[in-house]
């Protein structure tokens, strides 16, 4: 076949603009993640030969091979393992086949620029290659043209893959007399400490000694294995240190931030299997993915099986990176067949329960080292809560809540046992972000009663709070619907003994209330489901509220925003009744001064304003601008 020449996706082409025109001091790690995806392509060789053989050509031997051309400048990294086609080559190594690319690009250009000022250390932009998956283009870094001889087990024709990184790369027919691939780095002038041998050396021995394939530098006719190639996860604990751990995780993770905890665990029993997992530092950038993969590695007898077997942990836990190798799981069944195993839902259960009760000592005993993660994956465990009702009460012990009245997340238990005297329910508002939550006026009765309120703005919160429906027998209730009974509540300054605050309770309602509110019902008509007094409001005129059985406020949105929903439920519109703005629209209606359109275009007003509280938009612009100007021009009359 003729040479084919292709363009890269853009963002490829802008990601490799970053590496090209940005300085590392870490550029060693190049030859980590080339030397991570040889090994990848190894194991997924050796799981596939167990069903079709000939597809290794016999070859069970398996190594990565290093060598230098000091005459040419060139560093060669070549495998025997799965190899890739035509249109692999094109996919894998022409295009981010990732979501994420976007943010991602972002953040490195963010860096680069700040690498420019002097203003960021040059490892964030390198974190940011491993974080997102791409770290084959690494090898630009160091790199002035890259060579991809590869051929996919089973097949006869190879192929050549080249690029300068510079927006193009071509394709052609090649030879290669094996399966594999062989990536082929011409280096930069700058670069040429890693065609020593004694530097490639060290580089391997330190980032990735724990390889389980051996790793080999071939001389010539010399060959001299750098890596112990031992499956790190067989030894025991105590022969294993922090930073092997560490290197581990690099691996296979493909990361470059430090793990956040380590859980190397061997069960032995009705069945055995070792675990080596790592909950990471940083949040991946695939979390919130619609297809929420794990990344948890599965052998048996320390033999690849997959990286994504679905039932091996539940898609609330995909934050984990890691290994579980399994003795008692056999080989010979195809990996769809993995995940209705039912010797796979006892490994299944046991991780759960391992994981959980390791989140819960770190809650309990270092609450300040437990708030980053919850910072980071708190949104992604909670969706256990409404999945797994099995574990439901463990991930309810390890979940922490932001709330109205303390500066750090708290758990449910104490937010129970701080409760106020005649409070029967756990409050929560629902919203978008924390900003726009706290300064709802539905919060406003709660916080002068010294009521703690959860702020809630995950949206998997909408729904496991319905699911739940109670924590310790007492009932989850929003602020945002009717019937808040506040007036049980004692308040925190100034209550009686029977809870009930004696200015409130002495305090006459302002006349023309009622006028007032039979006002607003006929002005405002289907566009509301009721106006009524409210107990929650002290400083702001109206809020809206849904009616028991109703939709919340925020659900309803988030539906819309997904196209799910197309009508509005009419809310209940509340009034303040001792705001001044209130009490001067009831003495209006009450003594028949104020003109029906002057009582109508406030009804709107008010409930535009109650709308645009709740960050929603305005049904009609136009009208709200000309109510809005003729009430000032009336005002200032």
């Amino acid at each position: 076949m003729a040479k084919e020449k292709f363009t890269f996706q853009a963002e490829v082409s802008k990601l490799l603009d970053i590496v090209a025109r940005s300085l590392y001091s870490q550029k060693e790690i190049f030859l980590r993640e080339l030397a991570s995806n040889a090994s990848d392509a190894c194991d997924k060789l050796r799981y596939a030969a167990l069903t079709d053989p000939s597809l290794n050509d016999g070859n069970t031997d398996f190594r990565i091979i290093l060598g230098v051309d000091a005459k040419a400048k060139t560093l060669s990294i070549a495998d025997n393992g799965i190899g890739m086609g035509h249109d692999e080559l094109i996919e894998t190594l022409g295009t981010i086949a990732k979501s994420g690319t976007e943010a991602f690009l972002a953040q490195a250009n963010a860096n680069a620029e700040a690498d420019k000022k002097g203003k960021s250390k040059d490892k964030d932009t390198v974190s940011l290659i491993g974080q997102f998956g791409v770290g084959f283009y690494s090898a630009f870094m160091v790199a002035s043209q890259v060579d991809v001889l590869t051929r996919k087990a089973g097949q006869e024709e190879a192929f050549l893959w080249s690029s300068d990184g510079k927006g193009e790369f071509t394709i052609e027919a090649a030879k290669r007399d094996t399966c594999g691939t062989t990536v082929t780095l011409h280096l930069n002038k700058e670069d040429k400490e890693y065609l020593d041998e004694p530097r490639i050396s060290h580089i391997i021995k330190a980032h990735s000694d724990h390889i389980g394939i051996p790793i080999i530098f071939k001389d010539g006719e010399r060959e001299e294995t750098l890596n112990s190639a031992s499956a790190l996860w067989t030894l025991q604990k105590s022969e294993i240190k922090a930073e092997q751990y560490t290197e581990f995780y690099h691996h296979v993770g493909h990361a470059f931030d430090e793990p956040w905890l380590t859980l190397h665990n061997r069960v032995e029993g009705v069945m055995s299997y070792t675990n080596l997992l790592f909950i990471p530092t940083m949040a991946p950038f695939d979390l919130f993915t619609p297809e929420r993969k794990g990344h948890v590695k599965l052998y048996v007898n320390r033999v690849f099986i997959t990286e994504d077997c679905e039932g091996l942990l539940p898609p609330y836990l995909r934050f984990l990176r890691g290994i579980v190798d399994s003795e008692d799981l056999p080989l010979n069944i195809s990996r769809e067949m993995f995940q209705h195993d039912p010797r796979l839902a006892k490994i299944k259960t046991g991780l759960i329960k391992r994981v959980l009760g390791e989140l819960k000592k770190k809650a309990e005993k270092k609450p300040e080292e437990y708030a980053p993660f919850w910072e980071n994956f708190g949104a992604v465990l909670k969706e256990g809560i409404y999945e797994d009702q099995t574990n439901r009460e463990k991930i309810l012990e390890v979940s922490r809540f932001q709330t109205t009245t303390s500066e750090t997340p708290r758990s449910l238990s104490d937010i129970v046992t701080d409760m106020k005297e005649g409070q029967d329910a756990i409050y929560y508002i629902t919203g978008e972000n924390l900003e726009t939550v706290r300064q709802s006026p539905q919060l406003e009765g709660f916080r002068a009663r010294g009521v703690e309120v959860l702020l809630m703005t995950d949206p998997v919160d909408e729904f496991w709070l319905p699911a739940v429906g109670s924590f310790e027998d007492k009932p989850f209730k929003s602020v945002t619907r009717g019937g808040a009974d506040l007036d049980n509540i004692k308040e925190a300054k100034g209550a009686d003994k029977d809870g009930k605050d004696k200015k409130k309770k002495d305090k006459k309602q302002a006349p023309g209330i009622d006028e007032l509110i039979a006002s607003l019902k006929i002005s405002l008509g289907d566009a509301v489901k009721d106006v009524a007094l409210s107990e929650r409001l002290t400083d702001s005129p109206v809020c809206l509220v849904s009616g028991e059985g109703d939709m919340d406020i925020q659900l309803e949105r988030m539906l819309k925003q997904h196209k799910q929903l197309n009508q509005s439920t009419p809310r209940i519109l509340e009034i303040n009744a001792d705001h001044a703005l209130i009490v001067k629209l009831a003495g209006l209606a009450k003594d028949g001064k104020g003109s029906s359109d002057e009582l109508k275009d406030a009804a709107f007003l008010l409930l535009d304003q109650a709308r645009l509280l709740e960050g929603e938009a305005l049904s009609d612009v136009a009208e709200f601008a000309r109510r809005m100007s003729s009430m000032m021009e009336r005002g200032l009359a």
